[in-house]
């Protein structure tokens, strides 16, 4: 197996991964993620009494490890935006499968699941606030899958072909993408959250339909995705990190989803900004579930 260089793979003199700054042995193999990195010791305040071993931070990368009933988990911050997510999915998977003596890929791959919870935007009226959502199917308009080899591979294209051209998608853009969770956390996770299609934006205003002082390119865009359907899908809520995260899980051979609870009410112009109590119910109902894995 060839080498991986050190510009390619930077590694820092203490051995940890170049921006996560955790060693290998830090991670465990379930990994909870994050936006907030205040929202990293609330997860972790769930854990075992005495079970946190490593608790790390560099720049909007937080991580802690300890234990959930006895079952060894990792919560990490990855900061706002699936240009983030490349960097956390690329530095879990190094940390997983490369030895960082030899700089090579392992022979024997691991497996990692990897959930990420966030907040989310609804654009159906049905979904009440506070629901949970799990992003089954994410669309990424940032264009970010479109850098990798293997794309095409794990694209829904015929979903994607559809809904060009119900948007009428503007040539200046990123080419949407369309790619599945996991099919093991969609199936774990079904009975306790509503199914969704999620649109991962590269923003949270413009790229979300919101006008603050710029005109839009798409001035129609929430009411557009609220009326997009291909079989029995439809677009439910826009978050801004779950297409990342299922693309690049899905090409590195990991298990990750995406859930999260509805703050907003795009098509009822309502919002909940104190979501705290309904974050920390959520935060529980998903640990019970991973720890049943």
């Amino acid at each position: 197996m060839a080498r991986i260089a050190e510009s390619e793979l930077i590694i820092n003199q203490d051995g940890s991964i170049f921006h996560l700054h955790i060693l290998p042995e830090d991670l465990a193999d379930i990994v909870v993620v994050c936006g907030d990195p205040g929202r990293v010791s609330l997860i972790a305040s769930f854990f075992d009494k005495g079970s946190i071993e490593v608790e790390k931070e560099s720049r909007e990368f937080r991580t802690i490890t300890g234990k959930y009933h006895g079952r060894r988990i990792t919560v990490l911050s990855t900061g706002i935006g699936t240009d983030n997510i490349d960097i956390v999915m690329t530095e879990l998977d190094a940390l997983a499968n490369i030895d960082f003596n030899t700089r090579e890929p392992k022979k024997e791959k691991k497996r990692l699941t990897i959930l990420r919870i966030g907040t989310c935007g609804c654009v159906q009226p049905d979904i009440p606030l506070g629901g949970y959502i799990f992003s089954e199917v994410s669309i990424g308009c940032d264009g970010l899958l479109n850098w990798y080899a293997g794309r095409d591979d794990i694209a829904l294209k015929d979903i994607e072909a559809a809904f060009i051209s119900h948007m009428e998608w503007k040539k200046s853009l990123p080419a949407p993408y369309f790619v599945k969770a996991s099919d093991k956390l969609t199936d774990l996770f079904k009975e306790s959250t509503y199914r969704g299609m999620t649109i991962s934006a590269p923003g949270f205003y413009g790229p979300q339909g919101r006008s603050v002082r710029l005109e839009l390119t798409f001035p129609d865009f929430v009411q557009k995705l609220e009326s997009f359907k291909y079989q029995d899908m439809r677009v439910t809520n826009i978050e801004m990190e779950s297409s990342a995260l299922a693309g690049l899980a899905a090409l590195l051979g990991h298990d990750a989803g995406t859930i999260c609870c509805v703050i907003a009410n795009r098509h009822r112009k309502e919002s909940q900004p104190d979501y705290g109590p309904l974050m920390s119910d959520m935060i529980r109902m998903i640990l019970d579930k991973l720890i049943q894995l």
